[in-house]
């Protein structure tokens, strides 16, 4: 099916050949050498990267197709100007898709869409019911997480509450947190694989919500270690 600006989704069968596809189109790899399993349980959502003037035209996508609901937009900050985030869902939460637009060229969702040529998911992100576990495991791999700016500690410190030993706890694992009364979310990044994509990890304890307050420093964190604009791509 072709989606708004004529992307291909593909739908995947599981009573037919069809869920057969990843043996099909795809050669298997042998295992890294003493890689481990990193804890990781399913796909927890999506988030798609999409033109400003495309976010109408995709929720009555994605709304007409499927039956989810619509949560009411946020304005996320990124350094290079204002990201818009709505999230489309399931009702018990089985899919989610995060759609980020924004009117300045300069943010990150911006910079994807001219970079490679429009519309597409630019991050997955994965559930595991052992967040610090899971990002022991992503350093034991070698995989390069998203490192987090110190003072985000002592913000979090100050603004929840934490404890001394699970601030630090947190923070030796880069992981970002956020509470709403009881329920508790846990998440940390990879950083991006050449300049194209990246991944999430998130836990759950209770919480619906996607980390709203953390995104305005996952986004700065990112910009850091991001290549200029005017610095040609290798």
């Amino acid at each position: 099916m072709r989606g708004v600006g004529g992307g291909l989704l593909y739908f995947v069968d599981s009573k037919s050949n069809l869920a057969n596809f990843w043996d099909v189109d795809f050669n298997a790899v042998s295992a890294v050498s003493g890689a481990q399993s990193a804890y990781l349980t399913s796909v927890d959502h999506i988030s798609q990267s999409l033109h400003y003037g495309e976010m109408l035209s995709w929720l009555l996508f994605y709304t007409s197709l499927f039956d989810v609901s619509k949560t009411p937009a946020q304005d996320i900050i990124d350094p290079g100007g204002v990201l818009q985030s709505q999230v489309v869902q399931t009702e018990d939460g089985r899919l989610r898709i995060v759609l980020n637009a924004s009117q300045s060229e300069r943010t990150q969702s911006a910079r994807f869409l001219s970079e490679f040529f429009g519309s597409g998911v630019q991050h997955i992100a994965f559930a595991t019911s052992d967040i610090f576990a899971a990002a022991e495991q992503f350093r034991a791999n070698d995989v390069k997480l998203l490192p987090i700016p110190e003072n985000y500690y002592d913000d979090l410190e100050a603004r929840i509450g934490l404890s001394a030993e699970q601030i630090d706890r947190v923070k030796a694992h880069n992981v970002l947190y956020d509470r709403e009364g009881d329920a508790e979310f846990f998440q940390f990044y990879t950083q991006s694989f050449e300049e194209k994509f990246f991944f999430e990890v998130v836990e759950r304890r209770g919480y619906k919500g996607f980390g709203a307050p953390n995104a305005p420093i996952r986004l700065a964190a990112q910009t850091r270690l991001a290549r200029h604009p005017t610095v040609p791509r290798k």
